[in-house]
């Protein structure tokens, strides 16, 4: 982790926040919808070890299953052949899995459609899964020992990967699995994003979120988080912003600066943020590295104040924008609703009820929020436009990330399933 931060670069902010294309998802990464492709959405089950795959808009019907864990005595074997891997999987279950394990944290399809990408928390690891037969095309042990969040280069050709325990991110060749690159993050590196075209990635990390010591006096225990900016190619740092110079400046000293998951503007001149033990959001403006407004959003009387109850720090988890940076639309993961909330007024829609809703994306037509829904197994949709849920899915166990990607046209499930 680099010694020093660097300070308000002005010219370097500017640069950042040139307009570029849009933000990049899944579906542009699997570029150019080519002929023999279907756009699908798939849904991360985190404690089952599988994916279901559904269609990105409309009905959201079920097209397949995936196995991510074809190998998984193998790896178990692995596991329990070394102590300090045994403890590091244990203390992952018993922790951050609360009581379970983690084996679906983030994935991507690769252009061609034919294989899936995952990352694997309690196996330390990224694979790429043969859509086809369900087997492992090639496997990728990150640093340290635990793997988390990832993002997908905008030609669908590197994928960004958090070796969280590490304090790095490592990016791969998405059909190899070849290293390409690595750098330095703070504490418990969370979310990656490439930015501007690709030209950048940005990771934001967010420190110990297992420990009790959660009172706002207490939120320097927490480790050193900021968000790291590194150039795509090099992989040589840009910048890095902490959070807490920005919060402390609009008297804000309470807020936790650890930046959860986040959603930029189509021209990357705005990030809208959530932050630790926070219901609401943030949005700051690259250009003039400030934060520009604060929306609080409303509590559900019922939520258990105690923050120590609250998973991984969380209060709110959980934030996407629709295509054309209107809206915006949240998770209130511990608070139990998720809602649609207008980019330019902040007026806030209805409040749809959702049992720990714990991750948003847009449906593949971007009419649709997407929410995971962790404590009902179901993803619901819900209308960008109204506010309004249009109709929930049955998923596996736990599903957490969901994200926009190709299948083959013909495509139904690994054969023999």
């Amino acid at each position: 982790m680099p010694a020093s931060r660097t300070r308000h670069l002005c010219s370097v902010a500017a640069a950042l926040a040139l307009t570029a294309a849009g933000p990049a998802t899944a579906a542009s990464a699997a570029s150019g919808a080519s002929d023999g492709l279907r756009e699908v959405l798939f849904v991360g089950n985190n404690w089952d070890g599988t994916a279901d795959v559904i269609n990105s808009s409309s009905d959201f019907a079920k097209v397949g299953r995936i196995d991510v864990i074809p190998d998984k005595a193998q790896r178990l074997a692995e596991i329990n052949a070394d102590p300090i891997k045994w403890i590091y999987y244990t203390s992952i279950r018993n922790e951050v899995g609360e009581g379970h394990d983690q084996y679906a944290d983030d994935m991507y399809s690769t252009p061609d459609g034919r294989s899936v990408v995952v990352s694997r928390p309690s196996f330390a690891d990224v694979v790429s899964i043969d859509l086809a037969t369900d087997k492992v095309n090639w496997r990728f042990p990150v640093a340290g020992y635990r793997a988390d969040h990832m993002a997908v280069s905008p030609d669908g050709t590197r994928v960004a990967v958090s070796a969280s325990t590490a304090n790095k991110v490592q990016v791969l060749d998405i059909s190899t699995g070849k290293e390409l690159g690595e750098f330095d993050t703070g504490d418990k590196p969370h979310e990656n994003f490439f930015t501007n075209g690709g030209k950048y990635i940005w990771n934001m990390s967010i420190g110990e979120v297992t420990t009790s010591l959660d009172a706002p006096g207490w939120d320097w225990t927490k480790g050193d988080r900021h968000i790291t900016i590194v150039d795509a190619t090099t992989f040589k740092q840009v910048r890095t912003i902490d959070m807490r110079q920005r919060l402390d400046a609009i008297g804000l000293k309470d807020f936790s600066d650890a930046v959860r998951p986040a959603a930029f503007t189509p021209d990357w001149s705005k990030l809208y943020f959530q932050v630790s033990f926070f219901n609401g959001f943030l949005e700051y403006d690259v250009a003039t590295d400030k934060i520009t407004r604060v929306r609080t959003l409303p509590e559900n009387p019922a939520t258990n104040p105690d923050r120590t109850t609250w998973l991984l720090d969380s209060r709110h988890h959980g934030i996407s924008m629709n295509p054309e940076g209107t809206k915006l639309c949240v998770a209130g993961t511990m608070d139990n609703y998720a809602t649609v909330v207008d980019r330019a007024s902040f007026d806030v829609g209805p409040l749809i009820t959702a049992s720990t809703p714990y991750w948003a994306t847009v449906s593949g037509d971007g009419k649709d929020c997407i929410i995971s829904e962790a404590g009902a197994d179901q993803i619901t949709a819900i209308d960008f436009a109204t506010g309004q849920k249009v109709l929930s899915v049955p998923v596996g166990d736990h599903p957490q990330r969901v994200r926009l990607g190709h299948v083959q046209a013909d495509w139904t499930g690994p054969k023999g399933s």
